[in-house]
């Protein structure tokens, strides 16, 4: 069996509907969580395959969240070493800082389902099936980041020119979140009622586009990512 392993900042933020898809692909799936468990301890190299969720701290507040600099560590280890590397919304800031960028607030915060405009690149990789000819994308963040050097950006949105990008041959990173599972958003709605209230967000509309647009995503996004596991090394 092959084991991921992956880094979680908020309980109800987990691998969504990537879960089934990792077990059907041969994956045993090990949690850690982000300022309980001692990342320092874990060997960067060792997983499978890492994967680094959402969350709602800045990737640069390592100052109030000392546990991030451990996580920006493992990842610059990881990433150099070019071992399959996973990152979702806060997890795609931290690899976009572990590889040199910056990570900064954006023009303003997206919550909520808008296409990807998948770029030529985006289109001809296994990002194919999330075009926004065919689905939806669930949005939920306030900040952005520069294209790390010697990555490709895949795809954008009108807000965030770098919604997804790979790096190497083993890494990619979603700024959006291509895992949501539409059975279980009902806590996210929860958990973020203080940032969707700040924000002006329309929950009962959130949900209704959730239950709307959140099937297709998980059909296409099993598509996506499935093809993506499918090009990984075998161990």
């Amino acid at each position: 069996m092959k084991h991921a392993i992956a880094i979680r900042h908020v309980a109800f933020e987990d691998l969504g509907t990537l879960a089934p898809l990792l077990r059907a692909r041969g994956y045993t799936v090990q949690y850690l969580e982000a300022g309980v468990d001692t990342l320092s301890r874990l060997d960067a190299l060792a997983p499978d395959l890492l994967i680094v969720l959402g969350g709602p701290i800045g990737a640069y507040e390592e100052g109030l969240y000392p546990f991030l600099d451990d996580e920006l560590h493992l990842l610059r280890t990881r990433l150099q070493a070019d071992r399959p590397t996973l990152g979702i919304c806060l997890g795609a800031q931290l690899m976009a800082r572990a590889l040199g960028a910056r990570v900064y607030p954006g023009p303003a915060k997206e919550i909520g389902w808008k296409p990807l405009q998948l770029i030529a690149e985006g289109a001809a990789s296994v990002l194919a099936p999330l075009d926004g000819t065919l689905t939806s994308m669930l949005h939920w963040h306030g900040d952005t980041f520069d294209l790390p050097e010697g990555a490709q950006c895949l795809a954008s949105t009108d807000l965030c020119r770098h919604q997804a990008f790979q790096w190497g041959r083993h890494a990619l990173a979603f700024q959006c979140h291509p895992e949501a599972d539409p059975a279980r958003l009902e806590r996210w709605f929860i958990g973020h009622a203080c940032e969707l209230s700040q924000a002006g967000i329309d929950i009962p509309a959130l949900r209704a586009d959730s239950a709307t647009h959140g099937p297709t995503l998980a059909r296409q996004a099993a598509q996506a990512l499935g093809a993506w596991l499918d090009q990984l090394p075998t161990p």
